[in-house]
């Protein structure tokens, strides 16, 4: 691949970075296709075995992004009504508060769920855990973001 392409797959790379913090786009899954794209075009064995690599990465971070924080969320005792409610609440925040709406409807969502089933002290509670749920997946996109970001920088190095 020419250097001018491997630059525009370093962006796309980086555009997903930022996509998995401030959820606009899909990061993770636009990391992972911008490694397929450099793979496809590399065309040897090291390409396609990187993206071979990177796509486990990818798909074991996404299981693991919403198994960690929902069993931490299930064990401190938020029922998984709320969160399906928290989630239909975040979907709204997302097109009613462009770029952070997603974060702010789900916690929000929470809040006003345990508000109503439990009182204020309860909910606020449930709210902080919800909230270092939020951090805690993306926290885990982020970093396997970056190390696939990491994995493709030096193959193409390498390459």
């Amino acid at each position: 691949m020419n250097p001018w392409g491997e630059v525009l797959i370093g962006l796309v790379i980086l555009v997903g970075l930022v996509g998995i913090v401030v959820p606009v786009l899909p990061g993770l899954s636009l990391i992972v296709i911008a490694v397929l794209a450099w793979a496809f075009f590399e065309g040897d064995l090291l390409g396609w075995s990187v993206f071979g690599v990177i796509f486990g990465l990818g798909a074991a971070a996404t299981v693991i992004k919403v198994m960690v924080p929902g069993r931490k969320l299930k064990e401190s005792g938020v029922a998984t009504s709320t969160l399906v409610i928290a989630v239909v609440c975040a979907v709204i925040g997302f097109f009613a508060i462009p770029v952070v709406g997603g974060p702010i409807g789900f916690v929000a969502g929470i809040y006003f769920i345990e508000w109503s089933r439990s009182g204020r002290e309860n909910a606020w509670t449930a709210t902080k855990q919800s909230a270092g749920a939020v951090a805690l997946s993306i926290g885990i996109e982020l970093s396997a973001g970056l190390v696939i970001g990491g994995i493709w920088l030096v193959a193409a190095i390498l390459g």
